[in-house]
Parts: C-alpha cells; structure tokens; sequence
C-alpha cells in the first residue's frame, strides 16, 4: 500500500491510495457490501457510478459461504466478480451486535450462530486468517466497540482489551505467507478524550499502515460524537490514511471530511435507498409520502445517475408501494451516485482550496427542501 496527501485545505485533504487492484481517490465513501454484494447493485453498475473501493463483511462471509467456497475462487474479488479494490472490517462490530449471544474473554469472543445457532470462537488470529483468504486489500483489527454508554472504567477496560488483540492481529497478519494486503488499526476509548489518546499512542507503537476510528455513531449524541472526533482526527499520522468507520449522513461526511478523515462506510445510503428515503443536493426525500404519487419531476432535477435521467418520483414510488424489485434497485442506485459525486466534489474543492466554501454552499443546499415544507 501507498498513499499521498496531494492537496490540503486547512485540515482537510484529497489524496491517492495505491493498493493491490487498484488505485483510490481520497475522500473516499465506500459501499458496504456485507455478504460479497453491494444490495440490488451488480458490481458493473458500481463501477460505472464511480465506486472505486467497497467493503465485504468477514463476520458474515464466514458463516457464509464460507472460508473454503471464497478461496477457491482464489479470493473475495473473483468470487464477487469485483476488479477494484475491498476492505474488509474485522467481525468485531458484528459481535458486538450479538450482544445476547455473545461472552468475550482474553481469547476472543465466543457466541452462538445466528444462522443455525452454532457455538463459534473468533480470536483475533482468526479474523486475520479469514481476511487473508478473502485477499482484501485493506483488513482491520480485530477489536471490541465499546458499547454506549459506557463509563470511563468500562471504556478503559474494553479499549485495553482491543489493544491487546491489535498486537495479536499485527503478529499474525505478519506471519500469512504471501501477504498483499494492508493492516490498519482502529482507535477506541469511547466518549473519553484520555483514552482514545492512550488508544492511539498503544497502536502508533505496534505501528499500522492505516487508522481508522471506530466505536463512534453507536449511540451517543450527535455532539459528542464530532467532540470525539474533532479531538481524534487531528491526532492520527498525517502520512496514513485516517478512516472514521460507519458514519455516516452527508453532513456528517462533509463534517468528518473538514477535521481530516480520508475514507467513509456506511449502510445509510443502500438500507434508506430500500426503504424509500433518498438523498438529494437539495435534502432528503421520503419518497413513500402520498405526495409524491403524482409528482412527474426526477429524484433531483440536478441528479445525472440512470434514475434521474429516465425515471419520475411518481414511478419509482409506484415500483417500492407495489414490491417491485427495480424500486429498490433505483433508489439505490441513486442514493449511492449522490454519495460518490459529493466525494468527487470534495475532492474537487479541497484541490482548489476552496473547502469552506463548498461546505458553506453545501448546507445551505441540503436545507432547501425543509424551507420548502416550513
């Protein structure tokens, strides 16, 4: 892996990272593709969007497929019929998602199949292992998020715990033969400024080729989160690439994007999309309302994806009221465009110092539909 930071703009930065298959423009948002797709997107479709990295899951492309159905396509990218680029999250926010099923220990984390209830052990080891044979470009530690609320003991605690399994993940990363991918290492400590720089200086130590902050947008308040955040980003070395995992909404983004953070997931844009909620440069549409059943415009009159261009509000409503596959495969088709052409223009702006500006620009855009309604 190799990465630059070719234009800033204050905190903010554009740059390129060169992995195995491929290269990365930074800002990047990438789509989540937790079972080895991107939902009711073929991967030829992301790529005429612009995706240029998506994100597998390993928790779930564990348990399914599985390990041994994956390598004998000779990785996750030949068996999902994507050329570019993939990271893959550890397993350890899965887990955590499991919350009644699981018990963690110093070994790792022992808990019962969601699928067929199954008792399973993931260890820090192991999820290395795994992402090894998925052939990701980037793989993450394996860590623990730290439930919300959490006091500062129970933080401590749980940040230490994802430190120690940091180290095994790296020694064990270190020993896969053949080894194209990159490690990068997640920064925990919760709403806690103490401990997510004890976090931080522990992983500069064991030494990682990325960082990513995670345990955030899990229920804290919106305000805290950025507090985090705008204490955390400043912090992680300017020469890596700084990835803030799951978040988040466009304001979010654009917010992450100004303290410094270079790479973005989130399930936002593909769950909403199914759902009937689309973003727009104008604000967000819940395209389900009743008022939009006759109404004839695009998704967004300034929007140039396939769904704008041919398709009315009216239809695509028609096609999620009556269940019809193409709604979901519309919307969200749209709403991922929308999310990689805010990322171009980005980039776009911090290139020509003229960040502040866009962001400027960009809020007061994002608010015309909810002065329309008031």
């Amino acid at each position: 892996m190799e990465f630059a930071v070719l234009n800033t703009d204050g905190a903010a930065r554009a740059g390129r990272l060169e992995l195995a298959h491929g290269a990365v423009d930074t800002p990047v948002f990438m789509p989540v593709g937790t079972y080895g797709s991107v939902k009711a997107m073929s991967p030829a479709e992301l790529e005429e969007i612009g995706a240029e990295i998506v994100l597998g899951n390993t928790f779930h492309l564990w348990l399914r497929p599985g390990v041994e159905v994956i390598g004998a396509h000779y990785g996750l990218h030949r068996f999902m019929g994507w050329p570019k680029p993939i990271l893959t999250d550890s397993g350890g926010f899965q887990v955590f998602s499991l919350e009644s099923l699981r018990k963690v220990s110093e070994e790792g984390v022992k808990f019962a199949s969601p699928i067929n209830g199954d008792r399973l052990l993931l260890t820090p080891e192991e999820s290395i292992r795994i992402q090894c044979a998925l052939e990701s470009d980037i793989a993450m530690v394996f860590d623990e998020c730290t439930p919300h609320p959490a006091t500062e003991k129970q933080a401590a605690s749980s940040m230490g715990l994802s430190i120690r399994w940091a180290e095994r993940s790296k020694r064990e990363w270190e020993r896969q033969p053949a080894n194209a991918n990159a490690l990068f290492g997640i920064v925990q400590g919760s709403v806690y400024e103490r401990l997510r720089d004890e976090s931080l200086a522990a992983l500069t130590d064991i030494g990682f080729d990325g960082y990513a902050i995670g345990g955030l947008a899990v229920g804290e308040p919106k305000e805290t989160m950025f507090r985090i955040l705008r204490h955390t980003a400043p912090q992680l070395p300017r020469a890596q690439p700084r990835y803030l995992m799951g978040v988040g909404t466009p304001e979010d983004i654009v917010a992450a994007v100004a303290a410094g953070i270079d790479m973005f997931d989130c399930v936002l844009p593909t769950r909403n999309a199914r759902n009937g909620w689309l973003f727009t440069r104008w604000g967000d549409i819940r395209l389900r309302n009743a008022r939009y059943r006759d109404d004839i415009r695009p998704i967004d009159e300034s929007c140039l994806c396939y769904a704008c261009r041919n398709f009315s509000r009216a239809y695509i409503q028609h096609l999620q009221r009556a269940n019809e596959i193409l709604g979901a495969r519309l919307a969200t088709l749209h709403n991922l465009f929308y999310y990689l052409t805010l990322m171009r223009e980005l980039r776009e702006a911090i290139a020509a110092r003229r960040f502040d500006e866009y962001a400027s620009r960009f809020a007061s855009d994002r608010a015309r539909l909810a002065a329309e309604k008031d």
